[in-house]
């Protein structure tokens, strides 16, 4: 039994491991001087609050692809989330009301509400939006996902994330990605098997 549990920790981090290397030389802090222009960001959503006040980690997304655009990196942030989430709560509209509190433009602002998860996200961002290269802004943990999910469906994609906040929520956060790694990993190589049968 001793034996068999670093393997078993071993199988759980694979997945994990493998988006982090294949990610390594194109995701940056957001401030970095390391990117290449793109298409659009592309803003992941996150929790808002009853209020309808983004919460820290939302505001810290598109904060980030705020800075790309300031930076003339991205002429678009794509804010894309769930309209109607678990809470009832429009995601993208409390991501746009920070984009333009951030000094973005209404007409460099795209709202995404059917992206209910990242691999949606990248999909609506090929299909709907015919995008081509992104930059997807989320927190560190879960950029290298974000990504290996944004390149599944052929977008040329970056990462960049915002700084590292040291709280509980982050620490659950990089445990977290591990099991939903292996989830994307899986998803990932059922499309790839059966691409015709797969969403779109």
């Amino acid at each position: 039994m001793r034996r068999l549990l670093p393997l078993a920790l071993a199988g759980l981090a694979a997945p994990q491991a493998y988006a982090r290397a294949s990610s390594l030389h194109d995701r940056h802090p957001a401030d970095s001087d390391a990117f290449r222009p793109a298409d659009a960001a592309l803003v992941l959503g996150a929790r808002v609050w009853p209020d309808g006040r983004p919460s820290r980690f939302l505001r810290q997304r598109v904060e980030a692809g705020a800075a790309l655009y300031h930076r003339g990196l991205v002429p678009l942030l794509v804010l894309t989330g769930a309209s109607h989430n678990r809470e009832g709560l429009d995601e993208t509209e409390a991501m746009e009301r920070t984009a333009l509190e951030l000094g973005v433009p209404a007409d460099a602002l795209v709202r995404d509400g059917s992206g209910h998860d990242t691999r949606a996200s990248a999909r609506n961002a090929r299909d709907r939006l015919g995008l081509g290269s992104v930059v997807v802004c989320t927190q560190e943990f879960h950029v290298p996902r974000a990504m290996w999910l944004c390149r599944s469906v052929g977008l040329d994609t970056q990462g960049a994330y915002p700084p590292v906040l040291a709280r509980q929520h982050t620490a659950i956060g990089y445990v977290r990605e591990l099991p939903a790694t292996w989830k994307a990993a899986l998803e990932i190589a059922r499309d790839a098997i059966a691409p015709h049968d797969a969403p779109r």
